[in-house]
């Protein structure tokens, strides 16, 4: 990988500095792709997930968190700014140049995006200015491709965004195999592959330092392709599985224990670092999980779609003295809120622009009305998949495990009521969440006044926000 493992710790080395106000140490801990409900802690009858049980058990679960897309470049570009994919236009994953895809549609993309903006202040710039170190580790995905598959562009790359140590490796995933078509061999039972990521992360922790610490552990588990080396915990989870679930999804169940397991050697390493008091830690995924592995049910739909299951995600905030042990919060939130709330945390005021809204009066328990009257938005103006779109599921359904058609469209949440908007038609879906989680009973005829309503305000936010609508192809 581009950065070695000597550059990181003389990287490292750099950011010893002088004391500093007590703050707490944030420790950020991102999924790829991981569904809302494939942690044991929110419901999966099938996943084993021990370490991320415990977590849930020390702090909270807010049960209704969603993501600000449902693709992973666009929901980590509103993670780190604290601003809608809509507003930054980056709302897809970033490509080689600017282009539409080439397939013919009715409607006309906007341009693909490819490199979040330079200078564009992110939660680690803002952090780092106010005497934070400040580390990144994993999957950047807000660059054209450079060197290697997912490679960061020079000036381009978290360095050039605040981040003061990084480090460019592929972990344990599947990406990281010599020859992708001939894995490794398969592990020993009770094993789990190395995962370079997490030993540098722990080797961070380690580090006696004065200043506080902001470490953004950016994991590329659990994206496809769905493999595992741990054969045994393949088998195992293809034997409870129900019966006619694809190899695929055993071997994804294994990669999901693997991430746990990761999640578990990190927090062990801060338990011992004697510094988990002192310690805010995030965990979280980019958008919902994939169709084609990831039980989402109840909820409809997945990841790159924007009904419930490609927008909900688990979130688990611990920070020992502020946050209940074992507690829960069911105001709806978004991933824009979270670069507010690092920056409260931290004592430091939040920027004017920003979409989001600080949780910390969540963590005790403050859920005023206001929570639940403020909209929430989606936009997502591209078609998907990109290429066979005609071969793909045209409805979108409830655990289809198969790929579906997306066709540019919008969503606003307000309270129980959503609504989606599509662009090539106009048309609208009304659904009330709270008596029809899975969105299967459009309410949009039946109550046009609501419908029309919320379609304005939708339509308004975008306008707000500059969002780039797809047009007429020619």
């Amino acid at each position: 990988m581009r950065v070695v493992t000597l550059l990181f710790l003389v990287a490292l080395s750099r950011l010893d500095g002088g004391a500093t106000e007590a703050r707490p140490n944030i420790i950020f801990l991102l999924a790829d792709d991981l569904g809302w409900r494939d942690l044991a802690c929110t419901g999966n009858p099938w996943h084993r997930t021990p370490n991320l049980d415990r977590l849930r058990s020390q702090g909270m679960l807010f049960t209704e968190a969603h993501s600000a897309a449902p693709i992973c470049s666009a929901s980590r570009a509103a993670l780190l700014t604290g601003q809608s994919p809509a507003r930054l236009h980056y709302e897809f994953v970033p490509k080689s140049g600017p282009g539409r895809p080439s397939a013919k549609h009715l409607l006309r993309s906007p341009d693909y995006p490819t490199e979040l903006p330079s200078g564009t202040p992110t939660i680690a710039s803002l952090l780092s200015s106010n005497g934070y170190r400040t580390a990144f580790l994993g999957k950047w995905h807000l660059n054209r491709h450079h060197d290697h598959y997912l490679g960061w562009l020079p000036e381009h790359g978290p360095e050039s965004f605040g981040f003061q140590a990084c480090i460019d490796s592929f972990g344990a995933h599947p990406y990281g195999y010599p020859n992708p078509k001939n894995p490794p061999a398969s592990l020993q039972p009770g094993e789990f592959p190395p995962d370079r990521l997490t030993d540098q992360a722990i080797g961070l922790l380690q580090r006696e330092n004065q200043r506080p610490l902001l470490l953004w552990m950016s994991y590329y588990q659990v994206h496809d392709p769905f493999h595992s080396r741990c054969q045994s915990r393949v088998d195992f989870y293809q034997s409870i599985l129900p019966q006619g679930a694809s190899r695929e999804r055993a071997h994804y169940a294994a990669m999901v224990e693997t991430l746990d397991h990761e999640v578990g050697r990190l927090l062990d390493a801060l338990e011992r670092s004697g510094h988990a008091n002192d310690t805010l830690v995030v965990f979280t995924s980019d958008n919902g999980g994939h169709p084609e592995v990831a039980s989402n049910a109840p909820l409809r739909g997945s990841k790159w779609n924007l009904y419930q299951g490609g927008l909900r995600v688990p979130m688990i905030i611990r920070w020992p003295g502020r946050i209940a042990a074992a507690s829960s919060c069911a105001a709806p939130v978004i991933g824009t809120d979270l670069l507010p709330t690092l920056m409260e945390s931290a004592g430091l005021p939040s920027r004017k622009l920003l979409d989001g809204r600080s949780l910390v009066p969540l963590f005790e328990g403050k859920v005023d009305p206001s929570w639940s009257q403020r909209p929430l938005a989606w936009h997502f103006p591209f078609y998907h998949p990109e290429e066979k779109f005609s071969s793909a599921k045209p409805r979108i359904g409830v655990d289809d495990f198969t790929v579906q058609q997306v066709r540019p469209h919008a969503a606003i949440r307000l309270g129980d009521k959503k609504l989606i908007h599509y662009f090539e038609s106009g048309d609208r879906e009304l659904y009330d969440l709270r008596d029809d989680p899975s969105e299967r009973n459009n309410l949009a005829a039946a109550e046009p006044a609501s419908a029309e309503d919320l379609d304005q305000k939708l339509l308004d936010l975008l306008k707000e926000q500059d969002a780039r609508l797809p047009t007429r192809s020619p």
